[in-house]
């Protein structure tokens, strides 16, 4: 039911061999942490994230969950997963927060006092998080969903809510319900890196919260590319992937 990891690790394989040569011999820039006028710590940069396909997997700069708490709901739901059914991305879909942040693809994060913002490669998507000690909003619930920052000394903690519950966590399917609270905490302990961690919180889908740490790397040589997935719509009328249905 699974064999469409085993699919997309050879793909990635095979389509970024120079970027897995650059990997070993890049030295990432040395120095102390960036700061802004403001004296807050500044995260701006393109940055070199691990590939994680499977959260509850360990890897190179990542550190995942071997045995993910669900609840029975969880379980059913992730037992039942099989991708050739309907994965969402197939359809060019949002990846949504985790799973976009889960790819092999760079991300530039640009940063003020007011605003910390994604820019992800992958389908060349955006996140604007408002950072000015403000409230969630009360909105439709979506893709990409509501997150807002706050500092706790020099970490800073992106709290997200409203999710549509449409989406995956990870390349391998693990599942979550419209009742996840995504927490993720960044902290650039040197010029050269960043260290990550993220809690997933979904008592739909988990009988406690759980956490993945990772650690991103600054990489001056590189800028995000454009990404578009809609020529993949091919797929769909020739029959090779089918619509993803939901429960309205």
């Amino acid at each position: 039911m699974k064999n469409h990891l085993a699919a997309t690790l050879l793909a990635v394989a095979v389509m970024c061999p120079t970027l897995a040569a650059g990997q070993q011999a890049f030295q990432p820039p040395s120095g102390p942490t960036p700061r802004l006028p403001s004296g807050k710590v500044d995260f701006s940069g393109v940055w070199q994230k691990p590939y994680v396909p499977d959260m509850t997997k360990d890897g190179k700069d990542q550190k995942g969950l071997a045995e993910l708490p669900f609840t029975p709901l969880g379980d059913a739901e992730w037992k039942k997963y099989d991708a050739a059914e309907g994965d969402y991305t197939g359809a060019c879909l949002p990846f949504g927060m985790s799973r976009s942040v889960n790819t092999p693809e760079p991300m530039q994060l640009m940063q003020s006092d007011k605003y910390f913002t994604f820019l992800f490669e992958q389908n060349s998507w955006f996140v604007v998080v408002p950072i000015d000690v403000r409230s969630h909003r009360q909105g439709i619930a979506t893709w990409f969903v509501d997150s807002v920052g706050r500092w706790e000394g020099d970490t800073l903690v992106i709290d997200t809510v409203n999710f549509n519950g449409k989406t995956r966590l990870d390349t391998i399917g693990h599942p979550h319900s419209d009742q996840l609270h995504l927490v993720q905490r960044f902290s650039r302990p040197d010029r050269g890196h960043i260290a990550y961690e993220v809690i997933v919180e979904d008592p739909k889908t988990f009988t406690r919260p759980w956490k993945n740490t990772r650690n991103f790397t600054l990489r001056p040589d590189w800028q995000i590319m454009e990404y578009s997935c809609e020529e993949n719509n091919k797929s769909l009328w020739e029959g090779r992937i089918k619509v993803p249905k939901y429960v309205k």
